[in-house]
């Protein structure tokens, strides 16, 4: 028994050692972009109805802040629609392993969304794969980017990836 605690003790030690040496990752470039997210937000939306619901006016206020290390952003929502009210919780980050900004929510109708996003100059999109109904369709939001503290936004839904169908449109304005 002794000897396996000298074995272990040791082993901590070379492990710890390791990691001393080793330094740890920082945020990138593309994390760095993901900054003019963090902070407070006011989402006005008007939603189309159609096959998502009744349509109306959607309002939302997000609080995103940055997850210890700076690698993610941590978003909590409230929100309040036709179809009632409700809220979130999101995660926005970069994945270096697929060049690609990830989005991640769920919220308390039950439902959960995986995106991937990308930024050409003050214009993101995030595409990613929804279910209704049992049927699985494409999801696009666009985002352009208006001024520091404010973007316009549309969300639509495709079949098939080519004929897309509003279903929201609205704008996002950042507090001061």
């Amino acid at each position: 028994m002794k000897k396996t605690r000298v074995i272990f003790a040791a082993g901590l030690m070379l492990a710890t050692a390791a990691l001393a040496q080793t330094e740890m990752p920082k945020p990138g470039p593309e994390h760095k972009k993901l900054e003019m997210f963090a902070g407070t937000w006011t989402v006005e939306g008007d939603m189309k109805p159609g096959e998502m619901g009744p349509g109306g006016k959607v309002t939302e206020t997000e609080r995103c802040e940055w997850m210890e290390g700076a690698f993610f952003l941590v978003c909590h929502a409230d929100f309040k629609s036709a179809m009632g009210n409700g809220s979130g919780i999101s995660v926005m980050g970069y994945s270096g392993d697929d060049k690609a900004y990830t989005y991640r929510e769920f919220n308390s109708f039950g439902e959960f969304m995986d995106s991937k996003g990308s930024a050409d100059g003050d214009t993101w999109v995030w595409t990613g794969d929804e279910k209704m109904g049992g049927t699985v369709i494409k999801g696009r939001f666009t985002m352009k980017i208006t001024s520091p503290t404010s973007y316009s936004f549309t969300s639509e839904i495709s079949q098939d990836g080519t004929k897309w169908t509003l279903v929201m449109d609205g704008k996002a304005t950042k507090a001061k």
